[in-house]
């Protein structure tokens, strides 16, 4: 018997179910890090509503803007977060009532209100920038599964096993009139 060649079998078997556990463990930390970042997302997105209905019920804005924040901040937290393209949909229906009520006009008036508006304003884009972030966040890991997922040995091997392939989440987040401070 050749020992040197069942030494190299050997280790090459080895080598091979190193890589094996390797891949399969990065794609897990990669769907573990996709969960944590929806987990985030979601947090966000709350605190976006609730800052949303706070400007909403501070007195600063005409009771038609004020009623039209508070419904959409409102469809926001009773949002299914079970289903993705409904969520999506109802937090851009949020941005897009949030651009509605904070004209230039409504804006002026809150920035003028140092005791209420002001603070309030504030928050609102600051959760709305903490959304973008999450979101970028979560897209960024959901791009790195997906790529991970694309090879052909995690393929052939099935090593993504019955997981879900995650998808990205798409919304209307960008408020430039808070951002920029006019």
């Amino acid at each position: 018997m050749d020992y040197s060649r069942i030494l190299v079998a050997i280790a090459l078997a080895v080598l091979v179910a190193w890589y094996i556990s390797y891949g399969a463990a990065r794609l897990d930390r990669l769907h573990t890090r996709v969960e944590g970042a929806l987990s985030v997302l979601d947090a966000q997105l709350v605190r976006r509503a609730e800052a949303t209905l706070e400007l909403a019920n501070c007195g600063a804005l005409d009771a038609a803007s004020a009623l039209l924040l508070a419904g959409a901040a409102s469809d926001s937290l009773e949002a299914d977060t079970a289903d993705q393209s409904s969520r999506e949909a109802i937090e851009s229906d949020l941005t897009q009532a949030l651009e509605l009520a904070l004209g230039p006009e409504a804006l002026r008036r809150l920035r003028a209100d140092e005791g209420v508006g002001a603070p309030v304003l504030q928050r609102v884009g600051a959760a709305n920038q903490r959304v973008q972030l999450a979101r970028r966040f979560l897209n960024d890991a959901v791009t790195d599964v997906r790529r991970g997922r694309r090879k052909p040995g995690v393929r052939l091997l099935r090593l993504a096993g019955h997981a879900e392939l995650p998808q990205t989440f798409e919304i209307d987040d960008e408020l430039p009139m808070l951002e920029r401070g006019t």
